[in-house]
């Protein structure tokens, strides 16, 4: 089985990707890839960080690599918390505080379509070849809910609801939410991509 390192120490994300690839490919996160690091992410858009994380870990490893930035973007409240969704309440990514800070921050704001958007940087290559740098994005549009609901997911998914349903990602089984995911259909270019080289 093909392996891959996902530039990421988010063990969600990693659960998700490869419960979207199955046993085609092996997605190494970076602690077991024997990398114990925080890559910053200090740029001004989802591409830039995304290409920082994988840059970071190829210039190392110099093997085949991937990375993702996503964020979630709100128009009443102008692109927010986007390329900041993480900390968006601050440094320490506590995402009940950023769920807090977006649903203080929306009131009783009546418009309240939002959606996630996921860009995907790829190393891809070899060392006669060369590598190639290469972009995925995926875009799931919705609306914020005005309180939390569900348990399950991480991040904003409490407050999320995909366009088509009724319930919020932290209420959907990984099945369900793969069905509308941003995350998958950046997941699903990526793959397709790979599997016909």
């Amino acid at each position: 089985m093909p392996t891959l390192i996902f530039a990421t120490n988010n063990q969600h994300k990693v659960d998700e990707i490869q419960s979207l690839v199955g046993a085609d490919f092996k997605i190494i996160p970076l602690k077991e890839a024997g990398f114990d690091i925080d890559i910053p992410e200090p740029h001004d858009t989802l591409q830039e960080n995304a290409a920082e994380k994988a840059n970071t870990i190829f210039k190392i490893t110099q093997q085949n690599c991937f990375s993702e930035d996503t964020g979630m973007e709100v128009e009443a409240l102008q692109g927010a918390p986007g390329v900041k969704s993480a900390r968006y309440a601050g440094e320490g990514r506590d995402f009940q505080a950023n769920i807090d800070k977006v649903l203080q921050n929306l009131g009783a704001q009546i418009n309240r379509t939002a959606q996630f958007r996921t860009v995907i940087c790829l190393i891809w290559g070899d060392a006669v070849e060369g590598y190639k740098t290469y972009y995925f994005e995926g875009i799931c549009k919705g609306r914020i809910a005005s309180e939390m609901q569900g348990e399950k997911g991480f991040g904003y998914d409490p407050i999320f609801i995909p366009d088509g349903a009724d319930k919020s990602f932290a209420q959907m089984s990984m099945d369900e939410k793969n069905k509308y995911s941003h995350r998958q259909k950046a997941v699903t270019q990526l793959f397709e991509f790979l599997r016909s080289k």
